[in-house]
């Protein structure tokens, strides 16, 4: 376990770094994946894992996944969010809709910024790779909280303000694929390796 949270009265949040190999995996799950690539398969089944810790209760049999390819409970379970860039695999448990990334910083984001942030969201992240990481999980983590597709990062979820203190940061979106339009606060941070956000 990397790191473990509690953002929320009703809302949990965990971080794990895979270490294990993919047999761990299946054995602490009971599952199997038909996924082709080894890195696939180690963040499928190290996310089902993270699950079943967070939500002990819940059976990883009855998750079902939506056209879209959002994973869920059907019924009246829990929601959760599910999210990997290896060896980083990010789970966040909650009521209600939740969305969650996690992305191992990389030096050529700053090449491509432009494609996912406006120029005014650039300038919030003054071409700092961690900066320009953390703003591209909260749209990831928005995105997986509405879970609507079609949805373009830089017209629909411009991010108005980002604060970023330490290892922590507050920022603040408007969510434009909605009418009205949502307010939206998220929560993230910078680590040494990647930066991760979660918004309820």
């Amino acid at each position: 376990m990397y790191q473990e949270w509690q953002p929320g009265k009703n809302t949990r949040v965990a971080i794990w770094k895979v270490e294990e190999p993919e047999s761990f995996f299946e054995a602490q799950t009971g599952l199997q994946t038909d996924k082709k690539s080894a890195v696939r398969r180690l963040e499928h089944l190290a996310g089902r894992f993270l699950l079943q810790y967070l939500l002990p209760e819940m059976s990883l049999d009855h998750i079902e996944v939506s056209h879209l390819g959002k994973p869920y409970f059907p019924g009246n379970g829990p929601c959760f969010s599910i999210s990997h860039s290896f060896p980083f695999v990010g789970v966040a448990v909650a009521p209600q809709a939740v969305g969650i990334d996690v992305q191992t910083l990389q030096e050529k984001i700053v090449r491509i910024q432009y494609k996912f942030l406006s120029p005014e969201e650039q300038a919030l992240c003054n071409n700092h790779a961690a900066r320009i990481t953390l703003a591209w999980a909260a749209k990831e983590a928005a995105f997986k909280r509405y879970g609507l597709g079609a949805v373009d990062f830089i017209r629909h979820m411009p991010i108005r303000d980002m604060q970023v203190e330490g290892k922590g940061a507050v920022m603040k979106m408007e969510f434009l694929r909605e009418e009205p339009s949502v307010q939206i606060d998220l929560h993230g941070g910078i680590e040494a390796d990647f930066a991760w956000s979660v918004t309820v």
